[in-house]
């Protein structure tokens, strides 16, 4: 026979399972919503097995940037301590450069590594001397896609500090370079993982709800 307290009981368990339920469906939907969006031009610069891989995607707004000459390309490399990399096709080729944006002077203390092999778009940060690298005859908001593989490397041994390193120059979509060096966790990873934290929320509260005692009113 069921007793006023096993009413109390079960009701305040349905009310706090609906209330979890709420606080699940809120926090999820907030997670999927603070997931970061790629905008401007990111580069990634990763561990790959026994190699360090670059890969640059996105485009660049060039409007609120100074046009600063044609001709200054450069090899593919990257130097940490003055906050340089360059990525695309491994030897030299001539680029565009631009001027006007601020940012972090390094990314680490390593200094100047060529790069084993590359392809695509030569696009490169410079930024001890305040140049940003592009094609030459860059069309702005153009679609790039640059990669660079440095063979046999660590991040550690190219003196690159893992981190999230960005230089902009206005508010636009695209008018930024980014740099990640080292892995960025998917969305379909931080789901996960805040759905584990949840799940341990939830078993927490049900051994909370069990052992508390009720008294009727």
């Amino acid at each position: 026979m069921r007793t006023d307290s096993d009413c109390l009981v079960g009701c305040r368990t349905r009310r706090g399972r609906l209330g979890f339920v709420a606080v699940t469906v809120a926090i999820l939907m907030t997670t999927v919503v603070v997931l970061p969006t790629q905008a401007g031009y990111v580069v990634t610069l990763e561990q790959v097995g026994f190699n360090v891989v670059a890969t640059g995607t996105g485009a660049i707004d060039l409007s609120g940037l100074t046009f600063n000459g044609t001709g200054g390309g450069s090899l593919a490399y990257v130097a940490p301590i003055s906050g340089n990399i360059f990525i695309g096709p491994e030897p030299f080729e001539a680029a565009d450069t631009y001027t006007g944006f601020t940012g972090p002077t390094s990314f680490g203390g390593g200094g100047v590594t060529l790069a084993s092999t590359g392809s695509g778009d030569r696009v490169g940060m410079q930024a001890n001397t305040g140049l940003l690298f592009v094609p030459h005859n860059y069309v702005s908001n153009t679609p790039l896609l640059s990669c660079s593989t440095w063979n046999n490397v660590t991040l550690s041994s190219l003196g690159a500090t893992p981190g999230t390193y960005v230089w902009s120059w206005g508010n636009g979509s695209n008018q930024d370079f980014t740099l990640q060096v080292g892995a960025v966790p998917e969305p379909g990873t931080l789901f996960l993982l805040a759905l584990g934290v949840l799940m341990l929320i939830v078993v927490k509260r049900r051994r909370l709800s069990f052992n508390a005692p009720v008294s009727p009113s």
